[in-house]
């Protein structure tokens, strides 16, 4: 996965969304320090729905996540 700050992105972006449009995946830092802030990713990519595995309910239950549910995974799993 290749890296470009800012700066390049504005300057190449039409260059770097053709790279992501074939499957890439950029990511975008910026300052000095060149902090990662972001990551472009096909669209495909991104809206494609994950199955998540039960683990040791598989076979025996079921989960259904309504499409209003606001908690991110990280914030399920912190609770």
């Amino acid at each position: 996965m290749q890296s470009v700050s800012v700066g390049e992105l504005k300057t190449r972006f039409s260059e770097i969304l053709e790279r992501v449009r074939k499957g890439e995946e950029i990511i975008i830092s910026f300052g000095k320090q060149r902090k990662k802030a972001a990551v472009l990713v096909p669209y495909d990519r991104y809206a494609a729905k994950e199955e998540r595995n039960l683990g040791p309910l598989v076979d025996r239950g079921t989960c259904v996540i309504h499409e209003d549910f606001k908690l991110t995974d990280e914030d399920l799993l912190l609770t």
